[in-house]
């Protein structure tokens, strides 16, 4: 199949990312150059100088708020994807309809009960939706050790399940962006098989 073939393939779908931070941001960057037609991204934080190490931002983007950014930069890569943002906190009951339509969500929260709330939420409340999580993404190497784990049809884990960020183990640019693109790649992966 050529590119041209797969970007008019994926044109046709709407992805939902849930946070624009170090997962989220390079995530979103890798599924718009692939030519997915809609991304919506839901997050409610601002850009700071400690996110440039590993977030999709640049310099001049402090202090503004991560979903112009990142939709600034998205359009900058690709001006045919359409980009919606939503600068809000999720819950449990916005998640339906911030990411109504969506054909799968991409998680990319930092906190564990953020990432477990949109989890059941989609599951309960938009069964069918498949969900690509990220978990364990800190520090450098082990490469060997990120994997992508497939729990059923419609959840998916990507990460080595075992590092947490802290201050001696830092979440740094390189695991972020194996672990986004991964996700970024499962997405793909999902969209190639629905027919439309």
């Amino acid at each position: 199949m050529k590119l041209t073939d797969i970007e008019n393939h994926l044109r046709q779908f709407r992805i939902g990312i849930a946070g624009a931070g170090g997962i989220g941001s390079n995530c979103a960057m890798a599924l718009a150059r692939c030519g997915v037609g809609e991304l919506v991204i839901a997050d409610n934080d601002y850009v700071e100088e400690s996110n440039l190490s590993r977030q999709y931002y640049f310099t001049d983007q402090t202090g503004m708020s991560k979903c112009k950014a990142i939709k600034n930069n998205l359009e900058r890569a690709n001006n045919k994807v359409s980009v919606t943002t939503c600068h809000i906190q999720l819950d449990k009951k916005n998640i339906p309809d911030i990411f109504a339509g969506c054909n799968a969500i991409v998680e990319a929260l930092d906190r564990p009960e953020m990432k477990e709330m949109l989890i059941e939420a989609v599951q309960t409340r938009m069964p069918g939706i498949p969900v690509v999580v990220c978990s364990g993404m800190s520090g450098w190497g082990n490469n060997e050790l990120i994997k992508c784990r497939k729990i059923d049809d419609t959840l998916f884990i990507c990460g080595d399940e075992l590092t947490e960020a802290d201050e001696d183990l830092p979440p740094m640019a390189p695991r972020v962006g194996i672990v986004a693109n991964m996700q970024a790649n499962v997405v793909v992966e999902i969209l190639m098989k629905l027919k439309r």
